[in-house]
């Protein structure tokens, strides 16, 4: 019996010293992957400014990839994918920042079991069937009002982008107001305020870190979204602000090329990396945008 309590013993202190390890290697392997990730973009990115300038690639107002008088302008892309980022915004703000004060506030605890999945689901639909929605309903619906409208616009895939980070925003907003104590919303009624009083004038600004994080992280959903704007927004590289044209934005070109006959070696081929490049780079900047207002303007209940 004392032999047998020992080698548990020996085997249970054995566990207990690797396991440390064990998890510190899992956790290198995210790290080592995000450097990977960086050296290979950058690299690559390198390769591409040797042999197109960097100021041409930034400021630059044609993207003409193809073919011996080839340029290589990212400002066409880059309007398109800022251009979508706002027409979704302005689509997943106003609602999901609604979303959440009704559950969070206002919807009772049956109500709020019932819709908050509900709402979830818009969040497990495929961006793929998304961009099918975009491209089959949404565009032309949007045609029965705008007859100007283009086949394929930059339109419709922001507002179904819109849609789609509805629940990001509605989710994260509603489980920053629901953290705030009751106590607040107690003492603010029991000084004669109005329901909507304490919604808009206590909980939201108690809450106001955790709101505008999900706004910051929808945001940057919605700048690498990839097959809803391939789909519906067309292959078009117009440095235009008119959203009823076609256009095309920074992950949809990276499909085009991908899936094309770009060979290694190419300008072309290169043009994929500086242009992944430039998307990290941004969706990176929201991240850090978002961890610093989290930071910031956090309250500590």
């Amino acid at each position: 019996m004392i032999e047998k309590n020992k080698n548990s013993f020996s085997i249970a202190t054995i566990t207990e010293k690797t396991i440390p390890y064990f998890l510190l290697g899992i956790a290198t392997i995210s790290i080592l992957t995000t450097i990977g990730i960086v050296f290979t973009l950058l690299s690559e990115t390198i390769s591409f400014f040797q042999a197109v300038p960097f100021w041409d690639f930034y400021t630059g107002t044609t993207l003409k990839p193809l073919g011996d008088d080839a340029q290589f302008g990212i400002l066409p892309l880059l309007t398109g994918t800022i251009l979508s980022t706002l027409i979704a915004i302005a689509v997943a703000i106003p609602i999901g920042l609604m979303t959440a004060v009704f559950l969070s506030e206002y919807a009772s605890d049956h109500i709020r079991k019932v819709l908050k999945p509900i709402l979830e689901i818009l969040a497990g639909i495929p961006t793929i069937v998304y961009g099918f929605f975009a491209f089959t309903f949404v565009t032309p619906l949007l045609r029965s009002f705008i007859p100007a409208l283009d086949p394929t616009n930059i339109l419709s895939p922001g507002i179904v982008m819109g849609i789609m980070i509805i629940p990001m925003v509605a989710s994260l907003s509603e489980d920053a107001m629901s953290s705030v104590p009751n106590s607040m919303r107690e003492g603010a009624l029991a000084l004669g305020a109005t329901k909507l009083e304490v919604t808009w004038k206590v909980i939201v600004p108690a809450a106001i870190s955790g709101i505008i994080a999900s706004f910051v992280l929808a945001i940057s959903r919605a700048i690498g979204e990839t097959m809803i704007v391939t789909i519906a927004s067309g292959s078009t590289k117009a440095f235009t602000f008119d959203i009823t044209q076609s256009m095309q934005t920074m992950t949809a070109y990276i499909v085009e090329v991908t899936g094309g006959e770009a060979a290694a070696g190419t300008t072309l081929y290169y043009s994929l990396y500086a242009v992944a490049m430039t998307l990290f780079v941004f969706t990176l900047v929201m991240n850090l945008i978002a961890q610093y207002i989290s930071r910031k303007f956090r309250e500590e209940y």
